[in-house]
């Protein structure tokens, strides 16, 4: 057997990487360059479902518990009904909000239905007897009394044109108050007395390397919402929408991107190649790398989706190159050019009035089968009160809330996880940690599993040596909140950067007929396993280590050059190292 030594970084294989030498933050560009034909646009779609999953902290998708769902205090409105709801996304954490029913429904008929993720400002959003007669006066808004609530009317509406529609609160917002306002969206500093290994609070170290976090939060409570949605009576399963704005269109694009059960959407305000989501809840680690929001909504393709550009982030999106000429390029591969359309609302400011839902009524009433011969229009009502608001009273009481909760919330969130990996079978707990690991270190085309031909003297044996060279903290965008998401969710970690150059250097080896043994000095057999995890099989024969006592569990600052979110849900490094195994390649400790 020949062998050839070579160090990480030489010269016999050059690494072929994109360098990233400026962070990219939430503010970038983030353009969608469309594949050129079907077939490579599914492939690329089904790598992208897995980040958007993976971010989520849904890869797997965990078990659902039951609903425990709770309707009661029903309002009468001339064409519609609206009831207070809640219902348990996980054991013990509420999801709340309004439900909006037609008024006079027939017996026995399924009417479509809505999920409606309100956005920042909440359900109780308020214009003001002032504001409203400002936005009357530019436009925006038709009605001085239901007009002041913009979030409301738009479910109000929908439920008089037909739909069954479900008004749930954001966390912190309104009757969400499990975990504050100030967890969800305005999050600042890091909470010491919310970071430990075995409880933590979100934004912690613990829960990003465990994928844990608000906006993951939210997109399940999504998920269960059209649970809820489906359970009803009157619900038929097969018509289900979504839509929201600003902050709810962030939810509607990531609903709409994995779930299979919506058929129409309407994710607006924020499907833009710009700023991608300023609040917290609208960024998570892993999630844009190397995507953004215009590529994310187009994972509903071919499937009907409408939005509006306004005098905002999205102003631009009707501009070739900047979004939605994009979008009708996609959709056009799939011969559905017209299941595509952007309202130029650029005469407005960032919105969803009253002009954007009634071009909404029409795009549903179409794709629902709702029926209405003419444009549907906005009708007034009389606004809801305070006490017709409250989800919760003295015969519903509150949930328990608070750090304690918190706390409780992402163990039960973790052992659950762990519970589900650990107890797959190997083979396919194997392949999910592997898949886990390409997504988290970047790859998307694993080495060639096939065996090199013997068509030289004997077999030739690639020896790549690694050593650490880790910088004493990584760097991070500029951005006040020390939120790990900001840097993460638009950036590979520097972890994730080492293994993804020894990896290319492992494939280009394997590409050119030889064997590989890598040899990792003490401090970088993380990086190794990693690597080699997300390679494939039989990519590398031998990996030679100094030990196996690394843990990523035990890393207490996402500035640790070993911090990477994911590392903890998928195993830690027992995980990489069973899938190392898996994968053919033989350990051995120095």
């Amino acid at each position: 057997m020949k062998w050839i030594a070579i160090m990480l970084g030489a010269a016999l294989f050059p690494v072929q990487l994109n360098a990233e030498t400026k962070l990219k933050d939430l503010n970038g560009f983030f353009p969608f360059h469309v594949p050129d034909n079907l077939e490579s646009w599914e492939e690329r779609s089904e790598l992208l479902k897995r980040r958007v999953l993976i971010a989520n902290g849904l890869f797997p998708m965990p078990e659902k518990t039951p609903l425990n769902a709770v309707v009661h205090g029903k309002v009468e409105r001339p064409g519609f009904t609206v009831e207070k709801v809640y219902f348990e996304s996980v054991p013990g954490f509420h999801v709340t909000g309004l439900l909006f029913r037609p008024a006079n429904r027939e017996p026995g008929v399924r009417y479509p239905a809505v999920l409606s993720p309100h956005g920042h400002g909440g359900r109780l959003q308020d214009h003001g007897a002032k504001g409203i007669l400002q936005q009357i006066e530019i436009g925006a808004e038709k009605f001085a009394d239901s007009g002041r609530f913009p979030k409301v009317a738009r479910c109000a509406n929908l439920a008089r044109l037909g739909c069954v529609t479900l008004l749930f609160d954001m966390i912190g917002y309104a009757d969400n108050q499990q975990l504050s306002n100030e967890v969800g969206h305005r999050l600042k500093k890091r909470r010491p007395q919310m970071e430990g290994n075995d409880s933590w609070g979100f934004f912690s170290p613990a829960a990003e390397m465990r994928l844990q976090s608000i906006f993951g939060l939210q997109t399940w409570n999504a998920i269960r919402a059209i649970d809820f949605l489906e359970s009803l009576p009157d619900v038929d399963p097969a018509r289900i929408g979504v839509t929201g704005g600003s902050g709810g269109g962030t939810q509607s694009i990531m609903v709409c991107a994995i779930d299979d059960r919506p058929v129409v959407a309407f994710p607006n305000g924020m499907v833009s190649s710009s700023m991608q989501g300023g609040c917290t809840c609208e960024n998570a680690s892993l999630l844009r790398i190397g995507t953004g929001n215009v590529e994310l909504a187009a994972l509903f393709a071919p499937k009907p989706q409408g939005m509006t550009a306004a005098d905002d982030w999205t102003k631009e999106m009707l501009v070739p190159g900047k979004g939605f000429p994009e979008l009708q390029k996609l959709y056009s591969l799939y011969g559905k050019p017209e299941n595509v359309f952007c309202a130029d609302l650029t005469r407005f400011r960032h919105n969803y009035n009253v002009v954007t839902r009634e071009a909404m009524y029409e795009w549903f009433n179409k794709y629902l089968s709702l029926g209405h011969k003419t444009p549907p229009k906005e009708q007034d009502f009389a606004a809801l009160t305070p006490e017709e608001h409250a989800v919760y009273d003295d015969q519903h009481p509150r949930p328990e809330g608070g750090e304690a909760f918190e706390k409780k919330l992402t163990r039960w969130l973790a052992d659950e996880s762990d519970k589900q990996i650990a107890t797959m079978p190997k083979e396919e707990r194997g392949q999910l940690i592997e898949e886990a690991w390409q997504t988290i270190v970047g790859i998307d085309d694993p080495a060639p599993a096939a065996k090199p031909p013997l068509d030289v003297d004997g077999v030739v044996t690639i020896a790549i040596d690694i050593a650490p060279r880790k910088p004493e903290q990584t760097p991070v965008v500029s951005n006040p909140r020390e939120i790990a998401a900001y840097t993460h969710g638009y950036n590979h970690s520097f972890f994730a950067q080492e293994a993804r150059k020894l990896y290319s250097q492992i494939k280009q080896a394997k590409e050119a007929g030889f064997f590989v043994e890598v040899n990792a000095a003490e401090g970088s057999e993380a990086v190794a396993l990693a690597a080699i995890a997300a390679s494939g099989y039989n990519s590398v024969s031998r990996l030679r280590m100094n030990n196996d006592k690394f843990r990523f569990a035990d890393i207490t600052s996402y500035r640790d050059p070993d911090f990477v979110p994911g590392a903890v849900k998928y195993g830690d490094l027992p995980g990489l190292i069973e899938t190392v195994n898996r994968l053919g390649t033989k350990i051995e400790l120095k």
